[in-house]
């Protein structure tokens, strides 16, 4: 089931994506292709983003690793933004697209991913209230 769920939340993103990319360039072509290289990106990115911030965690305590983690989290979301804008940026060589689409992608799945748990979780209780 969490396969099923975490395959769902993906194909959201994706869809997403593609809806933005589409919508900015009018193109499937470069929609469906800028949904496979933005989280390409992104994959090959996180890890390092990771290492460097685990790095600047250890030993940090209190109030000051919360302000690190809230750090970190800021710095992934303008990361991610910034993969955003750079592959619609080159896609359509517009610096508006391109940052239309770096703040539209995280709006619209900050929206939508929250509905999607809810009817997942909707889901699950449900299977569950049929086993018992």
């Amino acid at each position: 089931m969490a396969v099923a769920r975490k395959g769902s939340q993906v194909l959201i993103h994706l869809a997403i994506g593609f809806a933005i990319a589409y919508a900015v360039t009018g193109s499937i072509a470069l929609g469906g292709l800028a949904v496979l290289i933005e989280p390409l990106l992104n994959v090959m990115l996180v890890p390092f983003h990771e290492r460097a911030w685990h790095r600047k965690l250890q030993g940090a305590v209190g109030q000051r690793r919360y302000l690190l983690l809230t750090l970190e989290k800021i710095s992934l979301s303008v990361m991610h933004m910034g993969v955003a804008f750079g592959v619609l940026y080159c896609a359509t060589g517009s610096v508006a697209f391109g940052g239309l689409a770096a703040v539209l992608e995280p709006i619209c799945n900050v929206l939508v991913m929250p509905l999607h748990d809810r009817v997942w979780n909707n889901f699950q209780m449900g299977r569950t209230a049929q086993a018992a």
